[in-house]
């Protein structure tokens, strides 16, 4: 029987194995605001951008009450990493307002219901590691959800980070049910 090397570099058949660690997480990411609207449901996806490529995304609901409301002008600002005194981090978005001014909604991170904000982690999680864009949106679409919200969020999210493929092809006309 032959002995296998559980820490073994090179695959016999193939190319070697890449170890890779993610990207670090610099204080301050420059962000894109991205508006997605999925049936009747308005979305805003917060996507952080480490040189230029998604690196993290928080979404959510776009309401005052259920989620974050921002000017429709809002495109662009920072996601920063705040360190609490717990030794746990929370998330902020800054932006600068029509008259100058900085504007930062605080704890952007626990403004969203936890189940989207744990699959949007698991999103975050696996551009850190540098996966392909169109591999990314590949694997949110194949994701086979119990809930028809959960559903139309992922198509939503899929549709936000299409932009960053460089693929332009405009999205077929979403079905009313």
């Amino acid at each position: 029987m032959e002995e296998r090397n559980l820490f073994q570099t090179e695959s016999p058949a193939t190319e070697p194995v890449r170890d890779s660690a993610p990207l670090k997480r610099p204080v301050e990411l420059e962000a894109d605001v991205v508006r997605f609207q999925v049936q009747k449901d308005k979305w805003i996806a917060f996507v952080g951008l480490k040189d230029g490529k998604p690196y993290e995304i928080f979404t959510g609901l776009a309401d005052d009450e259920e989620g974050i409301a921002l000017p429709k002008s809002v495109t662009k600002g920072k996601i920063i990493k705040v360190p609490g005194e717990d030794g746990h981090h929370r998330y902020d978005f800054q932006f600068v307002n029509t008259r100058g001014f900085k504007t930062t909604v605080e704890g952007l991170s626990y403004k969203f219901d936890k189940e989207f904000w744990n699959y949007a982690k698991l999103i975050s999680g696996v551009l850190r590691y540098g996966m392909p864009i169109d591999q990314v949106i590949k694997m949110i679409t194949g994701l086979q959800m119990d809930s028809d919200s959960i559903n139309n969020w992922t198509t939503g999210v899929a549709r936000a980070l299409k932009k960053y493929t460089g693929d332009n092809t405009p999205e077929p006309a979403e079905a009313e049910e």
